[in-house]
């Protein structure tokens, strides 16, 4: 009979999952030597050894169906930026976009819990877990975002897989689309349009610049009127149709879309590691460490 405790101890020794564990343990009748080597076999316990290794570099990557209605865009991290260049990674990165767009997930657990429209009789844990062994670094796929539309979807990769950009348009033509993809890629806006950004964050920004124009001396009735003033570059800054378009410093996105009768109805950016901590190698404490057991 295979106990909690077994699962615990397989677990502790391997560092595989719980239902990895449960699933080898019940095929061994609860031999522990032959549940490890078997998940060796199936890579798993290499994949779990790895696991604890930051995955701060990878892909980011889009996809559109062949109907261009739904569109997905994704993230997935590797250990090093020489592994993004794998063309067996790149596959799977791919793969993982399309599998998104096709079976509509509601998180990375759902996503990885689904049976993997590009690895018959797996999940897309599984063939992550698979890539893992394979590959031989911790891989970790991070994020997605998902749009269905009713007008135009466009997509644009920057830097050989560092940025990517989905454009949900609700109005509009590819050519101002990739325009717009391009945009958001260079000036990292947060939002379509003022009323998307929320109120608390409007609130900390004033309060941040009225303490500025106090401390430049001015009396506080003056302080509030000159931050009127500048919170629109505030807005400049993170606000898509508040932009300056790159292409031409005359426009603003603004004006873009009515002289293109466009409109945008949302946008995803993702940049490769963004936000994630990357830990510091230091070869030589490293060894130090293991000399010192």
């Amino acid at each position: 009979m295979v106990t909690a405790s077994l699962v615990k101890e397989l677990r502790e020794k391997t560092g595989a999952g719980m239902m990895d564990c449960k699933k080898v343990l019940t095929e061994t009748d609860g031999d522990m030597e032959k549940a490890i080597e078997l998940l060796r076999e199936r890579g798993i316990a290499k994949a779990a050894k790895k696991s604890g290794r930051v995955a701060a570099e990878g892909l980011v990557e889009c996809y559109i169906s062949e109907d261009g209605k739904i569109g997905a865009i994704v993230e997935v991290n590797s250990e090093t930026d020489f592994v993004a260049k794998n063309e067996e990674f790149r596959t799977f990165v791919q793969n993982v976009a399309k599998q998104v767009v096709e079976k509509n997930p509601k998180d990375v657990e759902d996503l990885l819990a689904q049976e993997a429209i590009f690895e018959s009789g797996k999940t897309v844990n599984e063939a992550l877990i698979g890539k893992i062994a394979t590959i031989g670094e911790n891989l970790n796929i991070r994020r997605f975002k998902r749009f269905e539309s009713k007008g135009l979807l466009e997509k644009y990769i920057h830097g050989d897989g560092k940025i990517a950009v989905l454009i949900n348009m609700a109005k509009g033509d590819k050519e101002v689309a990739k325009d717009l993809c391009m945009q958001i890629a260079a000036a990292r806006p947060e939002y379509v349009r003022r009323e998307e950004v929320p109120q608390e964050r409007v609130d900390k920004e004033m309060e941040i610049l009225k303490v500025q124009a106090m401390n430049e001396g001015k009396p506080e009735q003056i302080a509030e009127k000159i931050v009127l003033g500048r919170v629109g570059k505030f807005y400049e800054e993170i606000c898509l149709v508040d932009q300056i378009f790159v292409k031409d410093s005359s426009l603003k996105i603004s004006d873009l879309l009515k002289q293109k009768d466009a409109e945008v109805v949302e946008f995803a950016r993702f940049e490769k590691g963004e936000g994630i901590e990357k830990k510091e190698e230091n070869f030589a404490e490293e060894v130090m460490n293991q000399l010192n057991g």
